[in-house]
């Protein structure tokens, strides 16, 4: 499938949010937090980057939202990165986050860390990020609620 990389325009803000909800893996307080990443990148009252993968006719299909982690030298987050369920197992996730590797790179970074929740549901993000070549580095043990943990995973470029 081809798609383009693109910077966040107002317009992708409500098909992202139809994106988190249609993947059934985030509350919805989680939903408002991501979204207010997307409205401060847009008003750039922030040093988060968003990029939208678009498909024909400029359907998003999913986006990345990263940024430098403040007091570092060369590490960044990965706060958000997220496929239509309909477009999923089509290689996109993994162009966001090659396309994430790159930018990462030119502005000096070497270190990439994401972190995911240890629910069974998230096992396939788990396997995502170890089948692009992602380390799991650390688990915080009951970090979210009981019984599911934080598990912080890294990329160094």
């Amino acid at each position: 499938m081809a798609i383009r990389i693109i910077p966040l325009e107002p317009q992708h803000r409500e098909p992202i949010r139809t994106i988190l909800q249609a993947t059934n893996f985030f509350r919805d307080d989680e939903i408002d937090v991501a979204i207010e990443l997307l409205d401060a990148n847009l008003n750039r009252t922030d040093d988060y980057q968003v990029y939208v993968a678009a498909g024909e006719a400029g359907k998003v299909l999913g986006y990345v939202c990263f940024g430098k982690i403040p007091i570092t030298q060369s590490s960044f987050d990965l706060y958000w990165i997220a496929v239509d369920p309909n477009a999923q197992k089509g290689g996109i996730g993994k162009q966001l986050f090659e396309f994430t590797c790159n930018e990462v790179s030119q502005q000096g970074g070497k270190l990439i860390v994401i972190e995911t929740a240890s629910q069974p549901k998230y096992i396939p993000t788990q396997r995502f990020y170890e089948r692009i070549g992602c380390t799991l580095e650390a688990r915080l043990k009951n970090f979210y609620s009981i019984g599911d943990d934080k598990l912080i995973y890294t990329k160094h470029l």
